[in-house]
């Protein structure tokens, strides 16, 4: 297990040659441009301060390029994931002993090892199969509850009123209540800034909307000195990167930070994999997601150790470097670069920077998270589908964010589970002229063989759904006609059989056989013969009425006769 554990260094630099740099460079500043004024805002939606959001950046992308596998993806601050990850730090600080002072900052930085363990344990394990387990549907809905619940949480920043309330009515009430506090230059300037974002959009500027916000909010902040006219701004900002240190640790509460990681690493993975393969879609890059938890692991446990919070791989910054020709993660080093240098050169500029900008930025963002396209795709392709989409979507508006993330597990699980519980079934038959056999209820023409039934169950038969296969076939049966001599299961698609779905066969056989009708199975892989021959339901059908395939079994039927192969675990 060690042994696949390998770190693969420098894996998205490989191959790297020195003319790339005339694709990089560009690449780098330009996620550097995109990347600043989110790096700034989202922070905020976990009451952070805004370094941390820089400093996740500047780190996360280079530990990324050192151990991550892609040559193309950019890691960094996450709408949804921060979303998540503030509703984690409430529940921590809420867990801290009374009187006990609760550090955001150290909370977050914790919880951005916590994540990275989980992430390096994932490996370990060969996990990489959990990026599938919350679906897409699942993540679009959940994804447009989030957005929902970080546009309710602009409310505050956008009208200069202290909201207190959380959830999705209670602050729309309590600003209601408070209107004759909103401060009137404050919201007007966040709504303008809103309305220029979507200009910028709708022009298809070259340069991002966010980049235009920062620098027109700045210029007209020191214009008009807009903190003196009561419009709070960002305010000094640290000029160096942090020092770590284990001490604050100690007086958390460790069981909330290990399940608070876990929420995080979910999502985080769950919507970095989805990211991943979609960008590797469009540039033909190869997506491993057992070696994705390396890079997404360091890329997590390098904001930890300098004072900032958890990433996901970021749907802009990567979207900007393919659409620049970035050609290695050597496009993420000049965008760390170039963020380090902002932070020491441009300390005063960002200091005016107005909340309400950022305000808008994050408004924009939460909008963005909301697919409407791929949810009408969704209720095209799949009711049932598009239902458990939007459960997902209410379970993080209604029940908070984190419990979203229990909500929208539990909905996939259920989906799951909905999906196997009721395998279809349906009985085939000929087609005149043609070879094989075919649904009875696809194909109309399709007709039934005189005196033998062929019964295909289209999944597994195990614990939870044996009862329900057992009653249909037993219902099937009710309808054959009266000269029904065999029936014939058709096993092809089943891979699994449990001890229940094997007491569940014999009982079918047994009641066939109360009929006067003989029970043949065709199809059955070995490991499940044999689990049947354990069971004793080989001996009990009869070892030579278990058949290589469909026409196998039909003949010995037509004849009367039964299979003289030998059966898996010596069951002749």
């Amino acid at each position: 297990m060690l042994q696949s554990f390998h770190m693969p260094i420098f894996r998205g630099l490989e191959g790297f040659r020195a003319d790339w740099l005339r694709s990089d460079i560009p690449a780098g500043l330009s996620i550097a441009a995109v990347g600043l004024p989110s790096a700034i805002a989202y922070p905020a939606i976990a009451g952070l301060p805004p370094e941390t959001g820089i400093y996740a950046s500047i780190v996360a992308p280079v530990a990324y390029a050192l151990f991550g596998p892609s040559r193309l993806l950019v890691v960094g601050p996450d709408a949804g994931t921060m979303a998540v990850l503030a509703a984690v730090i409430g529940t921590v600080i809420a867990a801290q002993p009374a009187g006990t002072s609760a550090d955001p900052v150290a909370i977050a930085s914790a919880l951005a090892l916590g994540v990275g363990a989980f992430y390096f344990a994932a490996r370990l394990l060969r996990l990489g199969v959990l990026a599938s387990f919350l679906s897409r549907p699942i993540l679009v809905g959940f994804f447009a509850g989030v957005s929902i619940s970080i546009l309710v949480g602009q409310i505050g920043r956008f009208t200069g009123v202290r909201i207190e309330s959380d959830g999705l009515l209670p602050p729309i009430a309590e600003i209601i209540r408070k209107s004759a506090l909103i401060h009137w230059p404050t919201l007007l300037f966040g709504l303008a800034m809103f309305a220029l974002l979507w200009i910028v959009k709708a022009t298809r500027l070259p340069v991002p909307g966010p980049v235009v916000v920062v620098v027109v909010s700045v210029i007209l902040s020191a214009i008009f000195n807009f903190e003196a006219a009561g419009i709070r701004v960002v305010g000094d900002l640290p000029t160096g990167l942090p020092s770590f240190s284990l001490d604050a640790f100690s007086q958390m509460p460790m069981d909330r930070i290990v399940l608070g990681s876990a929420a995080v690493f979910l999502i985080s993975f769950g919507s970095s994999i989805v990211a991943a393969r979609s960008f590797g879609a469009r540039s033909g890059e190869e997506v491993d997601a057992n070696r994705e938890l390396i890079g997404l692991g360091a890329a997590n446990i390098a904001p930890g150790l300098f004072g900032s919070f958890p990433i996901a791989v970021s749907d802009s910054r990567t979207a900007i470097n393919l659409a620049v020709g970035g050609r290695s993660q050597a496009a993420g080093l000049v965008s760390a670069v170039t963020l380090m240098a902002a932070l020491l050169f441009l300390n005063d500029a960002l200091r005016i920077l107005p909340i309400p900008a950022l305000a808008a930025i994050l408004a924009a963002a939460a909008i963005s998270l909301i697919d409407v396209s791929e949810l009408r795709k969704i209720w095209h392709i799949s009711r049932m589908e598009f239902v458990f989409a939007l459960i997902a979507m209410f379970g993080a508006i209604s029940f908070g964010v984190l419990n979203g993330v229990i909500v929208a597990i539990a909905a996939t699980l259920i989906y799951l589970l909905r999906k196997t519980m009721f395998p279809k079934d349906t009985l085939l038959g000929r087609i005149a002229g043609r070879d094989g056999f075919y649904d009875m209820q696809r194909f109309p023409e399709a007709r039934g063989i005189p005196g033998i039934a062929i019964c295909l169950v289209q999944g597994n038969l195990l614990f939870y759904n044996a009862d329900y296969i057992s009653i249909r076939l037993r219902a099937i049966a009710d309808g054959l006609p009266a000269e029904t001599r065999w029936f014939i299961l058709d096993a092809s698609a089943i891979a699994h059989i449990d001890s229940t779905g094997a007491a569940a066969l014999d009982a079918v056989q047994a009641n066939l056989s109360g009929r006067g009708i003989a029970f043949g199975v065709a199809h059955l892989n070995a490991e499940v013969t044999e689990l049947l021959a354990r069971a004793g339901v080989v001996d009990g059908i009869g070892a030579g009425k278990f058949f290589d395939d469909t026409e196998d079994a039909l003949r010995a039927a037509r004849l009367g006769e039964e299979s003289d192969r030998p059966l898996a675990g010596g069951h002749q």
